[in-house]
């Protein structure tokens, strides 16, 4: 089967109607020249030119295989391309998940920054919380995700982005009306909504000891698995939340948002990915995401 040389060599022949003018442009001298192009004759097993006294025409063969010698050069050249923009993460797919916090706090401005620099990537979101991220992170079925901490399988690793105090979520029309900064131990008789552990054993953990230091253990009326159905229960006027600070972007009807007296414990942010992952595509990501994430917390 002729190789991409011998392409390239029948293509200059047959371009400047000249074995001389080709071997120049080549750079090769004419004898190597005229072989390979006899060589290609005999693999094919007809003629491409006519030699004339001033110089070489195509045959009717060679007009045929000089359109397709000229279409197989031009895909393998788009080949080339495509693969070094693949190798540079500036084409191709990405899945990310996200917990809702990621989407009040620093993934807007992210895919903002990533969407302008790799426009030819192709982003599928999906919003999940951190365990769910893991699995299918796990099975190959996520790319990144981005989620709380703390992060405990060793079949990946967490990038921290930034980290952030827990406020109180509570009725705007609660009775009677709170303090402005209100101590945390004047909710210890309201009920709570909070989510199930095993979504976000973090930020779970860290709850329940802001509670116990406050000197008891929250009642927790209702679960949830999404903040933005915490929030909507809480504005019902069913129960009180404890929730990372940035959901205070998160702006509902019926909903305060209180900084209790107490000094919080904080709540991380990071990316999570299968260790070892070298899809170009991930990489660029993660590092406009870690700029996002240092953009985000000067903000604040």
């Amino acid at each position: 089967m002729p190789g991409i040389r011998q392409l390239r060599y029948f293509l200059a022949v047959a371009e400047e109607q000249s074995f001389t003018r080709a071997a120049v442009k080549l750079h090769i001298s004419q004898p190597p020249l005229s072989v390979q192009i006899k060589t290609l004759e005999a693999e094919l097993g007809v003629g491409l030119f006519e030699r004339t006294n001033r110089g070489v025409v195509l045959t009717a063969a060679g007009q045929v295989y000089c359109e397709e010698a000229r279409a197989i050069l031009e895909r393998l050249g788009r080949a080339k391309t495509a693969a070094q923009r693949a190798a540079r993460g500036q084409a191709g797919s990405l899945s990310i998940g996200f917990v809702s916090i990621a989407d009040f706090t620093l993934l807007p401005g992210a895919l903002k920054r990533f969407r302008e620099r790799y426009p030819d990537v192709e982003l599928h979101l999906v919003e999940e919380t951190t365990d769910v991220q893991v699995r299918e992170l796990k099975a190959d079925r996520l790319d990144l995700g981005i989620g709380l901490a703390p992060v405990d399988d060793t079949e990946v690793a967490f990038t921290p982005l930034f980290d952030e105090s827990l406020l109180l979520a509570v009725p705007s029309d609660l009775s009677p009306p709170p303090a402005r900064r209100p101590s945390l131990a004047a909710f210890r008789d309201h009920p709570f909504v909070l989510f199930p552990r095993p979504m976000a054993p973090g930020l779970f953990d860290a709850v329940q000891g802001y509670c116990a230091a406050a000197g008891f253990t929250p009642r927790i009326l209702q679960y949830a698995r999404q903040m933005q159905t915490i929030i909507s229960i809480v504005s019902t006027g069913v129960g009180i939340s404890l929730v990372p600070s940035s959901l205070k972007n998160l702006q509902r009807t019926g909903v305060s948002y209180l900084r209790p007296r107490e000094p919080s414990p904080r709540i991380g942010l990071g990316l999570i990915a299968r260790r070892g992952t070298r899809n170009p595509v991930t990489a660029n990501f993660m590092q406009i995401a870690l700029e996002a994430g240092r953009s985000w917390t000067r903000r604040r």
